[in-house]
């Protein structure tokens, strides 16, 4: 079976004009997919050349397929489960600056390049005070892109029109933010002039974004059965969900020059993505959260099967609607449309979302992504939040698991292991765990102890749990709703 390369489609280039940190699996089927959606709809006339953040990475396999790869998405569309397949031709090369440090630094020089995306994981953006600027390269990813900044800013002889559009995908807060200080931390660390700085300032445009797409990766499993029915051999191959979402801040010039919404896309250009982050962490991340205790306990192991189990997915409702929503500063109708499109995200079909991965350090998750829900909602109502008090005390007797199913800090695993190993079963036993748990102000940022009344209600769903099981304790808390 052949390769996917230019011998077996014809290809069209376009001019590098974006500068990309990061050639994994999110990357392709996001930024560069996008870019293919914009190059086909005749919007934008550009291509990227890749730059392959760490030592190990996929610059050889990329360039053997002359940058294209197939792109797989997967998911409901309308109520419909719908599997589309397209080959992406936006990427024009890759470059290894481990072994390509020249190469990579004379890219600084290339007149057509304006955009900056990366995606260098969540630790990628640092800064690093043993990194040098000298005849090596820099090792973090915000030094390698001080020193082509530098470069370009040398070579352009300090042309404000030389100035780049650099928008990162690290799913961290503020991202760019934070990226430029760690340029500008470079600049005073390597002595560069003051009037580099200056550019970096007037000349670059540095913009937060908010990006959201499941993306599973590479079919491993699947693999043999998909190059069949595509006809020929791809070692790049990437599946990922219909539903993308990328929120940037920018002005209406950057979105005439990136003109993603007239390509039908669902990227947005805004003031402040704040309400945006604040809106997808607590409707998606914490549903997320609040739902894999209880749904695991019950016996469950994906989140399709979660959100097709009718008493799991009336929970959910519930908590969205009745809890989450009402702290949420949008319109109810957009609010409705997001959620209703979370939902369906969660009946996708072909993506088998483990919880017990979801799992995955919950207590910090809970603590950034539910407790402020929990906060806000008590403080504007006077009262618990029921359905997300359910899922807390959920979580905690989540823990109560076996040391090899749960994954979280040691320290953490350690105390629940101590707590349970005293529960009783009494209503007493279950006070002093709870008491133990929601006074550990390191992990709630607060003492959740002084919240009248949260205590006694975990203890007795702890202890209800322990009596009755979490899915008849589960039905009594929604048939009460349902007959109140």
């Amino acid at each position: 079976m052949e390769r996917l390369s230019e011998k077996l489609v014809k290809k069209i280039h376009y001019p590098e004009r974006v500068l990309q940190f990061g050639e994994g699996n999110f990357m392709r089927a996001f930024v560069d997919w996008q870019i293919d959606e914009l190059n086909k709809a005749g919007l934008f006339n550009g291509s990227v050349v890749v730059v392959q953040p760490i030592e190990q990475g996929l610059a050889e396999l990329i360039n053997q397929q002359d940058g294209m790869y197939t792109l797989i998405l997967e998911g409901v569309k309308d109520g419909q489960p719908i599997r589309e397949k397209k080959i992406i031709e936006s990427i024009s090369r890759v470059i290894d600056p481990f072994q390509q440090r020249e190469e990579y630094l004379a890219l600084a020089h290339a007149p057509d390049l304006e955009f900056v995306f990366s995606n260098t994981t969540e630790a990628g953006i640092v800064f690093d005070d043993q990194d040098v600027l000298t005849n090596q390269l820099p090792k973090t990813f915000p030094g390698k892109l001080a020193a082509f900044l530098y470069q370009r800013y040398v070579h352009f002889n300090g042309d404000k029109n030389k100035g780049m559009k650099i928008i990162p995908c690290e799913l961290i807060d503020r991202n760019a933010d934070y990226l430029k200080k760690c340029i500008l931390e470079y600049a005073d660390l390597w002595q560069l002039p003051e009037s580099f700085k200056d550019w970096i300032e007037q000349a670059n445009q540095f913009c937060c974004s908010l990006v959201d797409r499941i993306v599973p990766g590479y079919p491993r499993n699947q693999v043999k059965e998909i190059e069949k029915e595509l006809g020929y051999h791809d070692q790049l191959i990437v599946v990922a969900e219909h539903y993308h979402l990328w929120v940037i801040e920018g002005d209406q010039v950057l979105a005439d020059q990136f003109p993603a919404e007239a390509a039908g896309l669902n990227t947005l250009f805004v003031k402040d993505l704040t309400p945006y982050r604040t809106r997808k962490v607590k409707i998606l991340n914490g549903t997320h959260t609040a739902m894999t205790p209880v749904a695991y306990l019950m016996g469950i192991e994906t989140v399709e099967e979660a959100i097709n189990d009718p008493i799991i997915h009336a929970y959910l409702s519930a908590l969205i609607y009745d809890e989450v929503l009402p702290t949420l500063p949008f319109e109810e109708s957009e609010l409705k449309a997001y959620t209703d499109s979370v939902l369906e995200r969660f009946k996708n079909p072909y993506i088998k979302h483990q919880l017990l991965s979801i799992s995955l350090n919950s207590i910090s998750k809970f603590a950034t992504r539910n407790l402020p829900v929990l906060l806000d909602f008590y403080q504007k109502q006077q009262q618990l939040p029921e359905k997300l008090v359910f899922g807390f005390a959920g979580l905690l007797y989540f823990y109560r698991n076996d040391q090899q199913v749960l994954k979280d800090d040691p320290e953490i695993l350690d105390l629940f292991n101590h707590l349970w190993s005293n529960f009783d079963g009494s209503q007493a036993s279950a006070l002093s765990l709870v008491q133990a748990v929601l006074s550990k102000q390191e992990w709630w940022g607060r003492d959740l102890t002084q919240i009248e009344g949260l205590v006694a209600r975990m203890a007795q769903l702890l202890v209800q749990f322990n009596q009755d099981g979490i899915k008849p304790t589960l039905m009594a808390l929604l048939g009460a709703k349902d007959h109140a």
